[in-house]
């Protein structure tokens, strides 16, 4: 009887082990626009290589950009990829550039622990440079959503008449 639980016993244990799923290995996502470290040193200023290459956060209210609604495109200030028009962008009294909506296929929605839980971060979709995250309190007569976007960031291209 003994011999019959102890064989029981380790078909249990050795089909248990056995079957537990491998965690899936994420894959690192190509962008058109990849550069070393070094290579993005030389084109972006401090501030941009902060917040645009190690996801960093500028102070609020320290973007000239927070006053821009004239007419016109905000762009990647790493790689010119139109991200936001200023027609969606608000003021959200934040402190930082916010739009309702992003120009379709250029921002990539990507999920951010970084403060220890779950933030919707926004990426450029060209050079996977930070942007800033998505919030859900936008205004609600259009999308409800908040892109809430660091300045540096960004650099905006005036419209022509």
């Amino acid at each position: 009887m003994k011999k019959i639980a102890n064989l029981l016993l380790f078909i249990l244990v050795v089909s248990c082990s056995g079957n537990a799923q491998e965690p899936k290995k994420e894959k690192k996502k190509i962008f058109k626009i990849e550069k070393t470290a070094s290579e993005w040193k030389k084109i972006l200023s401090h501030k941009q290589y902060y917040v645009l290459r190690e996801a960093g956060t500028e102070r609020p209210f320290s973007s000239p950009l927070n006053k821009i609604y004239e007419k016109g495109t905000f762009v990647c200030a790493g790689c010119k990829t139109p991200l936001y028009k200023s027609e969606h962008k608000f003021d959200s009294g934040t402190g930082w550039p916010s739009f309702d909506r992003a120009i379709k296929g250029n921002v990539e929605l990507d999920v951010d622990y970084k403060i220890g839980y779950a933030r919707t971060e926004l990426k450029c979709n060209t050079c996977g440079g930070h942007l800033g995250h998505s919030f859900d309190d936008g205004p609600s007569k259009t999308t409800g959503k908040r892109h809430c976007i660091n300045g540096n960031a960004l650099k905006f291209i005036k419209k022509n008449k």
